[in-house]
């Protein structure tokens, strides 16, 4: 079976450009030019170059011993938390500015939630010296207040996003909107696996040099080349699309990717899209979305801005339906134990989003010879005033 988007941009019945006439220009001209660009000699010499001696890469396959005693397994972590800017995200803003830059454009819009990406595309761009817009929803702007405040000193523009409930998909409709109204001079870098194609194969191509490093290092740590589990976070689905990319034709690799059950999957509370959704469009393409009786998007909810959103990338809404891949809901709860557990046996504060994917390891029991792989998608930083009141309940 066949895992990749196809030619019209579909991953099996989901993905596609569900797009106003006005997107079409913008739309046509990325699909008809970004793979000869990527695949262009130039451009992999600079995007290669700018990954290792500017965002810090190949990030640690790092051998976790304390959670490998904890959990009976080799358990290796992945530490995207180590590049540049603090998470995953800067691999893709990396490629997707010098895309902007071949096309032309002078101008460089975004949504973010958690505010990595936004700190991402604000970093790539005063690389590069281009005006740099972000939308960000305004609760995720009062929780998120380190990364708002390192946008703006990065130089971009950061518009709060006062409309729904005020978070990641409201900041996408915003970045959407304005891209519509300035179609010439402007470049929108979408955050993650979603939008219309070619993003959600564009973004994943990206993020796939993660699996590829762990192909190698992997081999350099045991002697193979595959794991027994690759683990990641999943809201949109750009860093576990990223990890899984390289083992998607591996059936042997089992494949997990961890939602935000917010307070329970069983809950209004939740944003676990793949538990409680079904078949829709959002943001122009076909995936499972969280949706009412009548198709209009219910509002998600998580304690990690970068996973409260109601749908889940094409890619990985197919992977969900061939079974491929395994998707597990989290809860808040569940997070913040893993969160905790994690920097108390290995040293490691990780992003409230990354803490989803360590709470598999409560969850499922492994083999002493099994080799689990967990993607440390971004770190803690910005989380810290959560985390603060969390231990100052705890105290109480």
């Amino acid at each position: 079976m066949d895992y990749q988007v196809n030619k019209k941009g579909f991953y099996g019945e989901f993905g596609g450009a569900y797009i106003p006439e006005a997107m079409y220009p913008n739309i046509e001209e990325l699909q008809s030019r970004y793979l000869d660009i990527m695949q262009s000699e130039s451009f992999k010499k600079e995007f290669n170059e700018l990954l290792r001696d500017y965002v810090g890469r190949p990030s640690p396959l790092y051998y976790a011993r304390r959670l490998s005693e904890r959990y009976g397994a080799k358990i290796y972590l992945k530490r995207e938390d180590l590049n540049h800017t603090g998470s995953h995200k800067i691999n893709n803003t990396i490629g997707q500015i010098l895309i902007a830059r071949q096309l032309g454009k002078t101008r460089i819009i975004a949504e973010t939630g958690a505010g990595q990406h936004g700190v991402a595309t604000a970093t790539v761009c005063a690389l590069m010296g281009i005006k740099c817009v972000v939308y960000m929803g305004a609760l995720d702007v009062a929780r998120q207040a380190p990364n708002v405040l390192r946008m703006k000193m990065l130089g971009a523009e950061v518009i709060p996003v006062e409309s729904g409930n005020k978070t990641l998909k409201d900041a996408t409709n915003g970045a959407m909107r304005d891209w519509i109204n300035n179609p010439v001079d402007t470049h929108y870098i979408v955050g993650s696996v979603i939008g219309p194609h070619p993003y959600p194969d564009l973004v994943a191509r990206l993020q796939s040099v993660i699996s590829e490093e762990i192909r190698w290092q992997l081999k350099s740590h045991e002697g193979r080349e595959e794991p027994d589990y690759v683990i990641a976070c999943v809201g949109g689905g750009s860093n576990a699309a990223g990890a899984f990319y390289h083992f998607l034709d591996s059936p042997k690799v089992r494949l997990i990717g961890t939602e935000a059950a917010g307070l329970g999957a069983d809950t209004p509370e939740t944003a676990a899209t793949l538990a409680t959704g079904r078949p829709g469009v959002l943001h122009s393409c076909r995936s499972m979305l969280m949706q009412n009786e009548d198709g209009q998007i219910t509002e998600p909810y998580s304690i990690s801005a970068g996973l409260d959103y109601p749908g889940i990338g094409p890619m990985h809404a197919n992977l969900f339906k061939t079974g491929r891949a395994e998707y597990m809901s989290i809860t808040d709860q569940d997070a913040l134990d893993a969160a905790f557990r994690l920097s108390l046996l290995e040293g490691i504060i990780p992003a409230l989003e990354s803490a989803h994917a360590f709470a598999v390891l409560e969850k499922r029991k492994f083999n002493p010879e099994d080799i689990v792989v967990v993607n440390v998608s971004g770190r803690g930083d910005k989380d810290m005033q959560t985390y603060i009141d969390v231990m100052k309940k705890g105290n109480e």
